[in-house]
């Protein structure tokens, strides 16, 4: 536009400024469309190169750190893209990196006389680079490419200048948003945990139950429950104090741990000194088993107890279940079949493994 007569101009203007109006309008709209960062970036870019005389639009994103181009999102004639580039490249190359470096917007109004022009398109004749800045924070930088060599007049850089502002706080609040999402599964993680054991809660176990009965009840196959209880839990903290048997629980959590080594087991507390084992795909014979060879590991590890009456370390009493789980019926049928048959070992005399069949 700039060869063309000032009254020429003039008349054009009007319309130009319409239409990079209209473009801001419709950018902002694209920018709450996206499911995610990427589709927003995406939107944005095809929009600059539907709508407006340009080659290519691209935004490129830095690292944390502000020394190199990590992501890139483009639209357009991207013909030439230089091997060297194509898996991001540092601060130091290119006109889109001189941009990044000085903080400020990059006008080339003849491509072929910049020396940091990195070619994308052999019929680019000038470009418009633009800091993505939110407050103090350098995101990355817009990339307009035209055909033309004097499309960049001061009306459009001003538009470009408020898209990029636009992108910014597309961008800083998608990433406030994952931060928020990750911090929300990390709590979500944390309320799964048992605080004093460190495996899963009774809340995760409940969760986990009621998706693997389903499952089963799909797939046909068996499910099994193992209740581990500490014998004589109230004389150990009488005789050797509550932090020593909390220790005793952190050590049982841990034996328990080494038993649950199939993809989906899960070891859990239960309550109180109980512990479980969920195991998918276990027969009772296969699950009783189980529940012997940890009852030996506890026996082993010979955690002291001065106050038991069954033996002078820590023993545990088992309670075994498996079922082949149908939809009609309630995972609390297995919890209490592995209930009973815990309440049996402790009849028994404690320190031993006891099955029952689920009612």
């Amino acid at each position: 536009m700039a060869d063309q007569p000032a009254g020429a101009r003039e008349t054009v203007a009007p319309v130009w400024h319409a239409r990079l109006t209209a473009l801001l309008a419709e950018v902002s709209r694209e920018a709450l469309q996206g499911e995610d960062l990427e589709e927003v970036l995406r939107r944005i870019v095809e929009c600059l190169v539907r709508n407006l005389p340009v080659a290519i639009a691209s935004i490129i994103l830095l690292d944390d750190e502000g020394a190199h181009f990590v992501q890139e999102v483009w639209a357009g004639d991207l013909d030439l893209y230089p091997a060297e580039l194509a898996h991001g490249w540092p601060v130091s190359v290119g006109a889109a990196g001189r941009c990044a470096r000085t903080g400020e917007a990059q006008l080339i109004t003849d491509v072929d006389t910049d020396p940091d022009y990195v070619p994308g398109n052999t019929k680019v004749r000038s470009e418009y680079l633009v800091p993505i800045r939110h407050r103090a924070r350098l995101h990355g930088v817009l990339n307009i490419e035209s055909t033309q060599p004097d499309f960049f007049y001061p009306e459009a850089r001003d538009v470009f200048d408020a898209i990029a502002d636009q992108i910014a706080g597309a961008i800083h609040l998608a990433r406030v948003v994952a931060e928020l999402e990750s911090a929300n599964r990390k709590l979500e993680a944390l309320s799964m945990i048992d605080g004093l054991t460190g495996i899963a809660n009774r809340r995760c176990f409940d969760q986990r139950l009621a998706a693997e009965w389903e499952w089963q009840s799909v797939e046909h196959r068996e499910l099994a429950i193992v209740l581990i209880d500490a014998d004589a839990f109230k004389p150990l903290n009488d005789a050797h104090g509550h932090l020593y048997g909390d220790e005793c629980l952190r050590e049982l959590a841990r034996l328990c741990a080494r038993f649950a080594d199939g993809a989906d087991d899960l070891v859990a507390r239960f309550g109180g000194e109980e512990l479980v084992l969920l195991l998918p795909d276990r027969s009772l014979e296969a699950a009783v088993a189980l529940g012997e060879a940890l009852r030996r590991d506890v026996e082993a590890a010979a955690m002291r107890h001065d106050n038991s009456a069954i033996a002078p370390y820590v023993t545990v009493s088992v309670g075994v279940a498996s079922v082949t789980p149908t939809s009609g019926r309630s995972p609390d049928r297995l919890i209490a079949a592995a209930d009973r048959a815990l309440y049996a070992a402790k009849a028994q005399g404690r320190n031993r493994v006891v099955a029952a069949q689920v009612e």
